[in-house]
């Protein structure tokens, strides 16, 4: 089975795979300190990940080398992702009897019987929860299930590169990781992330630190890149950089930025009508927003007029420690982009 629960391990690097771009964070634990030590952001042909898939292992490879160049240190541990859309999560209960071998048999029999796929082409793996509420007799487990080819052309890109991927893991958890830094929302209070990324709105909403609800649409900031790709001979890698350096011709930003950021906003608001059109009871208390189409300027403020909540940038690095070698000003400008690769690095920590 492919492991998405192994213990932490030393010398280990966050990686997130992404379609523009592969994001890598490094980050060690002094008791209840985290503090981030190296990152990278290096960019990716549109060719390399499609749709969530990696298409162009070797491309994927080359951009984790280079970004582990950067980062510097030796790993000899990565974890990286797979798309919610990509995973089924169920939970199930099983006698409390099953143990080990045994046990793994039965959570094989019971995933059988509605993973829609042949289980020999299944990354398949369960975490015991504890003893069920109703009957203390059945353990509740947690399974989590995606088509082996998500996984291993994953684990192909990381391994290739120098550093073996440990663990395959699930964007949904990440986040949860990187919420669970940032904000400690008390009772009941809904609290919204929403990830921006090249080519996907994901909206994960939280309950006292655990999912309640996920949706992913097709809309990111592809459209934007290509659009001043076109019509301004930019090439897509110095679009990137101008949108997180904010160096932008005004021009442009007025021309097509700031219309793009209504449409932004549009989406946001569409994917929180899913929400409360879901059955999910309660309010949303607070939206934090990530990805690289978080730096748009000055989308936090507007979502918060739209939508009339709180909304700031998602910020982990606000609340850890900062090695003295990184540059400040650029990891704060970095921090939002980097946020699920934070929480793959987490991974690594007893959180």
């Amino acid at each position: 089975m492919v492991s998405l629960f192994r213990k932490k391990t030393s010398g280990w690097i966050g990686i997130d795979i992404g379609s523009s771009s592969v994001k890598l964070v490094s980050m060690s634990t002094n008791g209840n300190q985290h503090q981030i030590d190296a990152y990278a952001i290096v960019p990716l042909p549109s060719s390399a990940v499609i749709d969530g898939n990696v298409e162009e292992v070797k491309e994927v490879t080359a951009a984790v080398q280079r970004g582990l160049k950067i980062c510097g240190g030796k790993y000899n541990a990565a974890v990286v992702a797979v798309p919610s859309s990509a995973v089924i999560t169920k939970r199930i209960q099983i006698s409390n009897l099953f143990v080990g071998i045994e046990l793994e048999d039965q959570v094989k029999i019971e995933a059988d019987q509605f993973i829609p796929y042949p289980l020999e082409e299944v990354a398949l793996d369960f975490e015991v929860i504890g003893p069920a509420t109703k009957d203390p007799n059945l353990n509740e487990i947690l399974l989590v299930a995606c088509r082996k080819e998500n996984a291993d052309s994953r684990e192909d890109s990381v391994n290739a590169a120098g550093v073996k991927c440990e663990v395959v893991d699930v964007d949904t958890y990440a986040m949860e990781r990187v919420l669970s830094l940032v904000d400690h929302a008390e009772g009941d209070q809904l609290v919204a992330v929403v990830d921006i990324g090249a080519s996907t709105l994901c909206l994960n909403v939280f309950m006292k630190g655990k999912l309640a609800y996920n949706r992913e649409q097709a809309f990111g900031g592809n459209d934007l890149s290509q659009a001043i790709h076109q019509q301004h001979g930019m090439s897509m890698e110095e679009v990137d950089l101008a949108f997180r350096e904010n160096t932008l011709n005004q021009a442009i930003v007025d021309q097509m930025v700031v219309p793009f950021t209504d449409t932004v906003i549009q989406q946001v608001s569409r994917a929180l009508q899913f929400f409360y059109s879901s059955g999910v009871h309660g309010q949303l208390g607070k939206v934090y927003i990530c990805g690289g189409v978080s730096g748009l300027p000055n989308l936090a403020s507007r979502l918060a007029d739209e939508l009339e909540i709180e909304t700031q940038l998602l910020m982990p690095f606000n609340h850890t420690a900062v090695n003295r070698k990184l540059n400040s000003e650029r990891l704060n400008r970095d921090a939002a982009v980097l946020a699920k690769a934070c929480g793959l690095a987490l991974r690594s920590s007893n959180q």
